[in-house]
Order: C-alpha cells, then structure tokens, then sequence
C-alpha cells in the first residue's frame, strides 16, 4: 500500500488549513480545524478551530444565542483523528474513506461560543484499520466536550476494484 503524507518528524509543529486540505476531503463550511498546533505520530494530535459568529451552523443554533452544536465538536475530535492517522502512515486519502463507526460517552461540559478558541486534543488508543480514540476540546483551561470514539478505514471503490483486479 502506497501512503500520502505529510512530511513527518517525531514531534511535528503547526500545520496549515492548505496541507489539512490536502489530507481531509472536508471544505468549507464543513471543515472544523484551522490548524494543527502538535502532533506525535502514533500517538497523539493537537489542532485548533476558531469558533466565530460568521459560521454557518451559528445563524440558526440558536439565533440570538449562538451555540455551537456538540456534533460539530464531535466531528471536530474526528477530523483531527483523521490527520493523525494519515501523519502515522495508516490514512492515504487518495485511496481510503475514514468513518465513523462509534461514539461513546460524549460529554458536553460548557457551551462553546463566537470567540471561543479551542484546542483539540486527541488520543489515539489503536491505529489501524480500526481505530480507537479519545478526544477533548478546551478553551484555555476550561474543558468544554470530550468522547471515545472509533472509525474504520476503508478502500475508495475506485481504490478496492483496482486493488481487486491486482
């Protein structure tokens, strides 16, 4: 199996919303990571979003009071989990589709509101075609959300029906 990446170190430093494009299929306004701020390949990833009254999902949740949703959190965690892997050799998005499979015990601790910035921190537990992880948002130092969750790697159809015929 080939694998894109990005050019890894041990530890790496910021990564970019381009390079982030390059590894998620995700694109405006469905793209919750501004930038990656740290990642330990293998093991761990730290990534920001910049919550901001100009997000779509805030015109209508709620008006008047804008809340950003926990699933957008969720999802957050997840796209984040999607850049370790692909930074751990284990995610090419040429060839494969992370999905969620599972999500356990999501808590949602304080509101997260226009202004806030949060820091993703994710934990990989397993790397693989199956993966486990552990995510938590914080702004500062308040937690705002954490979740288990897990997703499978899985063969584009194109990718599948070349690898088939090979």
């Amino acid at each position: 199996m080939t694998n894109e990446t990005v050019e890894t170190t041990e530890a790496m430093k910021t990564i970019e919303t381009v390079q982030i494009q390059e590894i998620l299929p995700h694109r405006y306004p469905f793209l919750f990571l501004d930038r990656v701020l740290e990642v330990v390949p293998n093991e761990r990833i730290v990534a920001r979003k910049c919550v901001s009254i100009s997000d779509p999902i805030l015109q209508g949740h709620f008006p008047g009071n804008p809340l950003l949703p926990g699933v957008v959190q969720v999802e957050a965690m997840a796209q984040a989990a999607v850049v370790l892997a692909n930074l751990s050799g284990k995610f090419d998005p040429k060839l494969h589709n992370c999905l969620f499979i599972g999500i356990q015990e999501a808590k949602f601790r304080a509101p997260v509101v226009p202004g806030d910035v949060l820091d993703i921190t994710v934990e990989a537990k397993r790397l693989g075609k199956i993966g486990r992880f552990e995510g938590w948002i914080r702004c500062g130092e308040t937690l705002k959300a954490s979740a288990k969750f897990t997703a499978i790697v899985e063969p584009k159809p194109q990718a599948a029906s070349s690898e088939s015929k090979a």
